[in-house]
């Protein structure tokens, strides 16, 4: 008994340090500790803290070796030196070639999706067959400045149907989105974070909002010494009557959104950790309060789990006009090792309309910052003056994702639209559901049925179910005796599994993250069952205290 209250208070002591770092950061301690935990009891460590899915979509990759063979052929038949030396794609004849090698190869992996994505940007875009297999040549080979710099012209139009599919289920609003691809998802919220404060529409000391919980560094950024933003929290606490987290919001609290001093509003929908998309009650709510209260509020939204909700609809579809949709391939592709994401506004913004309602003397500022870019600056539009931001400006003319990126991409768009049965997404979204399942089953607790559920993570708050099992008094010992973390610490430690804490991401502090994504389903036997023994631990320590 000594021995377990020294331990503890250890725990606890460290544990209380450990807070402050972000719950990233503390996972490569808890590896640590799993590791030793490994060491001396054997037990194979079992790391669902990161969201790095342990799948991938094998089609495109297939299409994009094929093209790679295809490509290669285009720059030896200009000229083939034996020294390992050979020309770049032309243009002149490229499309007959490519069909005539399809024809060659039409039983290799990859050969129908090329074949159809090809099919599909003829009939849909009217493509120029040369100019779009040229495209296609360049990009696979990667032997040319991406140009545009913001997109290529053919992967924007075919990502561009991709996310009405898939972010507007396919209901898109009327007009185009202009896209720019980004290096992976993080690339775009830090071009999205500096570009805003750079063209004036956010500045230190402004106001925005937060809906948590959400993904760390939405929480990070805005704190670090350039931004300072002065951040009002919208908490997702809504609860069910018998005591459940819903994982939604209360209308009083997304009221705060009325006030036009907040200026921007930012939310990963679906959420993370909880991973649950907004409630079409809050969605309307929000529509409502940009249209009568808070016209020109900025709505930057991370939509990257979207695709494991059916028939998700995102803000960029409701509202289009004050939405900054940032959509990364990572999850559902497997692809996080690829970094291709876009960020997508709408032709029609209200952050142009701003910029050129800055006082004069801003404008100038402005004008002078982009006049090496442009004979008249003040026209850029925001989603260009965020590519130039990205090179700091000088560099504006090699910027972009490079072309190879930007090629996958494309196969990874054209496979889903494709896919007309949607015979992917249903799979993806089952492979989840079973894991989802398997984790909750062994825990013991009960999870609600819910058409808003992605389940790509699940957030498990310990205080809710130990109020359940075991009563009021027991919740108030574990507060007063250990520390939040000591549940992931304790997890780490005596079974070797890494999870994440949820105070990291601004929920609740007694909460765990559970990746769905990176272990199979048996795996997930084991950590709910973990995670029920930690639980009981703690109450056979309570019994015996009393």
């Amino acid at each position: 008994m000594e021995k377990k209250t020294t331990s503890t208070a250890i725990t606890k002591s460290f544990a209380k340090k450990m807070e402050t770092i972000s719950p990233f950061e503390l996972k490569n301690k808890l590896i640590d500790m799993a590791d030793e935990s490994i060491k001396k009891m054997a037990h194979t460590m079992l790391n669902a803290g990161r969201g790095n899915p342990n799948w991938i979509a094998t089609e495109p990759r297939e299409a994009f070796f094929l093209l790679g063979q295809f490509g290669l052929c285009e720059c030896r038949r200009i000229f083939s030196l034996e020294e390992g030396i050979a020309g770049i794609p032309q243009k002149d004849g490229i499309a007959a070639r490519f069909e005539a090698f399809l024809k060659d190869h039409e039983k290799a992996p990859g050969a129908q999706l090329l074949k159809g994505t090809y099919n599909y940007m003829l009939m849909e875009h009217a493509a120029d067959p040369d100019t779009l297999i040229h495209e296609w040549a360049e990009s696979v080979i990667g032997d040319q400045y991406p140009v545009p710099d913001r997109i290529l012209h053919f992967t924007e139009q075919i990502v561009q149907d991709y996310l009405a599919q898939e972010l507007c289920d396919r209901r898109p609003p009327k007009g185009t989105f202009d896209l720019f691809a980004t290096e992976g998802g993080t690339a775009a919220m830090c071009y999205l974070f500096d570009s805003l404060q750079e063209n004036l529409l956010l500045n230190q000391g402004d106001s925005i909002a937060l809906m948590i919980p959400v993904f760390t560094p939405y929480i990070e950024i805005p704190e670090l010494r350039r931004y300072q933003f002065n951040v009002t929290e919208i908490a997702a606490n809504q609860m069910t009557p018998d005591g459940l987290h819903t994982w939604q919001y209360k209308d009083e609290d997304i009221d705060r959104l009325k006030n036009p001093k907040i200026k921007a509003l930012f939310i990963t929908n679906p959420s993370n950790p909880p991973s649950y998309a907004l409630s079409p009650e809050t969605v309307a709510r929000i529509v409502n309060i940009v249209k009568n209260d808070n016209p020109n509020l900025m709505i930057i939204t991370d939509d990257v789990y979207g695709t494991f909700i059916p028939h998700f609809r995102s803000l960029m579809a409701e509202l289009p006009h004050n939405t900054l949709c940032v959509y990364s391939f990572s999850k559902y592709f497997g692809a996080t090792g690829w970094r291709v994401a876009v960020i997508a506004l709408h032709e029609e913004n209200i952050y142009d309309k701003m910029i050129a309602q800055l006082p004069e003397e801003q404008k100038e500022i402005l004008n002078k910052r982009y006049s090496s870019l442009d004979l008249h600056p003040e026209k850029m539009k925001f989603i260009d003056r965020m590519v130039a931001d990205s090179r700091q400006i000088a560099l504006n003319h090699t910027a972009g994702l490079s072309l190879p990126q930007q090629m996958q991409m494309s196969l990874f768009a054209s496979f889903s639209l494709l896919d007309k049965e949607d015979h992917y997404k249903i799979k993806m979204q089952e492979i989840i559901h079973r894991r989802l399942q398997a984790l909750w089953d062994n825990t013991g607790f009960s999870l609600i049925e819910d058409p808003l559920r992605a389940g790509y993570y699940s957030e498990i708050d310990m205080l809710v179910w130990g109020k359940k099992f075991y009563g009021d008094n027991f919740v108030a010992y574990l507060q007063k005796t250990y520390n939040p973390l000591d549940v992931v610490f304790r997890l780490a430690n005596e079974t070797s599994l890494v999870l994440l804490n949820g105070g990291g991401f601004a929920g609740p502090k007694w909460s765990v993250r559970v990746s769905l994504a990176n272990l199979n389903e048996a795996d997930y036997v084991k950590i709910g069952q973990s995670i029920k023994r930690v639980l009981d631990e703690y109450a056979q320590m309570w019994k015996a205290s009393k």
